[in-house]
């Protein structure tokens, strides 16, 4: 018996004609190709999310500037306050997320979910759901399982690369693939995961990536902030029974036709964009006199 996939809709076709959740599709695939056992898989991943927990935990305590000083202290700013405006779980993953790419800026250990310039946007919302609703580790294990599979899928199938696909194609992806994980961690049903990635991807067609003097940190920082607040809104959308009218399939394929027919000046060359505002190119010539 075969969990293949390729596709979203083979991960929900899997699901229903098993009886299992979205989660044990991507881990009985994994099992079926890799030589190792649940035991090393489950290890494995709580390794990361173990170095989800450091990377916040660095972003939080090292306050100092980056040397380009376009990053570092801000996630530190908001946790000291409290949010007038947004839930406690928007505001920490939020803040979780936007020290995530702080640490990232300052070569602190992270894990690239799934690239180093989107790679706080699931652990600052993995961590902020997993605290306010006190899930366990198996519970964090089987949204970064569904997480994978999602990432897989749009690797694939797409892109997750900026240089490729923009910037939708990173933070898009792991906007979804932290959506994907929150309905996980909540007990969605399979097809509720799907919506969720649906929801995600297609409300963030067309960013581009403009990375200022061609640093992961402006606009990257702060958009890791703003899109883990993104995955949550698709996640309670999915969650009430509320449905993309495009499949994720097919959001993933419009995502990766719009991203190969970007300029390249969007696509990670810092040649347009925010990258070439005059404020952008001022602080790219300070860059290159450091």
């Amino acid at each position: 018996m075969s969990y293949t996939y390729e596709s979203i809709g083979d991960i929900l076709r899997l699901s229903e004609e098993h009886r299992i959740s979205f989660s044990d599709v991507i881990l009985r695939n994994e099992l079926e190709k890799y030589d190792r056992n649940e035991a090393e898989i489950t290890a494995e991943i709580e390794r990361r999310l173990a170095i989800f927990e450091s990377s916040i935990k660095d972003g939080l305590t090292h306050l100092d500037r980056t040397q380009s000083d376009m990053s570092g202290g801000d996630a530190a700013r908001l946790y000291e306050r409290k949010p007038l405006f947004m839930s406690d779980i928007a505001y920490k993953a939020m803040t979780y997320a936007i020290a995530v790419n702080e640490a990232n800026a300052k070569m602190f250990r992270i894990v690239a979910c799934p690239t180093a310039g989107s790679c706080g946007v699931m652990p600052g919302v993995v961590q902020a759901v997993a605290e306010h609703y006190d899930i366990d580790r198996q519970g964090m294990v089987k949204g970064f399982l569904a997480a994978a599979g999602v990432g897989n899928v749009v690797a694939n199938r797409a892109c997750v690369a900026g240089a490729v696909g923009g910037c939708q194609a990173e933070i898009g992806t792991a906007a979804c693939m932290a959506a994907a994980a929150i309905v996980e961690m909540m007990e969605g049903t399979p097809h509720q995961v799907g919506n969720a990635i649906a929801l995600c991807m297609k409300n963030l067609l067309g960013l581009a990536c403009d990375p200022v003097a061609g640093l992961v940190e402006v606009p990257c920082v702060k958009r890791n902030g703003i899109y883990a607040v993104h995955a949550i809104t698709a996640a309670e959308l999915a969650l009430a029974g509320i449905e993309s009218q495009i499949p994720p399939d097919d959001v993933v394929e419009a995502m990766n036709n719009i991203g190969r027919a970007m300029p390249a000046a969007l696509r990670e060359t810092s040649d347009g964009g925010l990258a070439v505002t005059p404020t952008g190119l001022a602080i790219a010539e300070k860059v290159r006199s450091l």
